[in-house]
């Protein structure tokens, strides 16, 4: 066998020939479209045959029979619509929002019993779900609703105890009537708050000024608790006994009980004498501040002397509701010394 010897670059190339490679390993150019050869007519047939020929053992009329079936078989996969329902489904109650100044719903057995008995009062509605005690009502009827009905009409998490009224606010008094009650009494109670605007505790000063006989609560019309619901179930019935009060200048209403013969105490942690010490008697008007922020500096400045509570524990301050209540002890005390 010879070796066939290595290519040489100098030898001589024949034109359009190398004579590194063998005769049949010499580069062969792709054939375009043109010379490509053209398909056998029989491979076309046989192939487009084999799609349109009906599968073994089926006839061509088969597949219109399966066709005509299909709308049978799509019937039996539909699901079946349920039966409509003879009633509508019930609706969730709607929270009602009462506005400032406007009707609102009273709740709770004290609170609507003290409304239903006084005639100032203005009745709209009545609702009650499964009161133990219905107060019998002359001229108004008591509806029977849902407890969810009645707690939609009253604010979050209140305790209705099943009863509700729908009431108008009560006549506005002004410090001209409690000038005019107070005249011909040796002692009188007058509770002054300034800025006080969480309901739970107007409510409850309301309650002890009911309980040791103060003729009103002042309080100012901006930036103060309004009379509501809230306030009321607070007071427990006493919203109904005495007069709330307000006033656009709380300087001024000051001035004008000062007029009307009262003195004006304020109440304030710096006060120089306790009230026990300072001995009021009389007529005597309290001043309260908001917690934290307390007196207003115009209010101070208005009354005729600052007064503390003897407190010296470990918490030296108290809740307004509170101290309002101390301080009117320690006034009706004084009073029947």
């Amino acid at each position: 066998m010879t070796k066939r010897k290595p290519p040489s670059r100098n030898r001589e190339r024949g034109p359009g020939r190398s004579r590194d490679f063998q005769k049949d390993q010499r580069h062969r150019p792709h054939r375009g479209d043109a010379v490509r050869r053209p398909e056998r007519a029989d491979a076309a047939s046989r192939r487009g045959g084999q799609r349109d020929a009906p599968a073994k053992g089926r006839s061509a009329d088969r597949p219109r029979e399966r066709s005509a079936e299909r709308p049978k078989e799509q019937a039996r996969e539909r699901p079946r619509e349920r039966p409509q329902r003879d009633h509508a489904p019930r609706e969730r109650p709607q929270r009602e929002h009462s506005q400032p100044g406007g009707p609102y719903w009273l709740y709770g057995h004290h609170a609507v019993a003290a409304a239903l008995a006084n005639p100032d009062r203005k009745i709209l509605r009545l609702a009650q779900a499964g009161a133990e005690e219905v107060p019998v009502v002359e001229g108004h009827e008591w509806e029977q609703v849902p407890p969810d009905v009645l707690e939609g009409w009253l604010p979050p998490r209140a305790v209705h105890q099943g009863l509700a009224a729908k009431v108008h606010p009560l006549p506005d008094r002004g410090i001209a009537d409690v000038i005019a009650e107070a005249e011909g009494q040796e002692h009188a109670q007058v509770m002054i708050l300034d800025q006080v605007t969480d309901p739970q505790n107007v409510g409850a000063i309301l309650r002890s000024a009911a309980a040791f006989g103060a003729l009103a609560v002042i309080l100012t019309e901006r930036n103060a608790a309004p009379e509501s619901g809230a306030l009321a179930k607070a007071a427990s019935g006493a919203l109904e006994h005495v007069p709330l009060i307000r006033v656009t200048n709380l300087s001024r209403a000051i001035d004008l009980l000062k007029k009307g013969g009262f003195w004006i105490a304020g109440l304030a942690a710096e006060g120089t004498q306790t009230l026990a010490d300072a001995k009021l008697t009389g007529k005597v008007g309290l001043a309260l501040g908001a917690e934290g922020a307390g007196l207003r500096r115009l209010t101070r400045e208005h009354c005729d002397l600052l007064v503390r509570l003897p407190t010296g524990g470990a918490i030296d301050h108290l809740n307004v509701s509170n101290a309002a209540a101390v301080a009117l002890y320690e006034l009706v005390r004084q009073g029947k010394d």
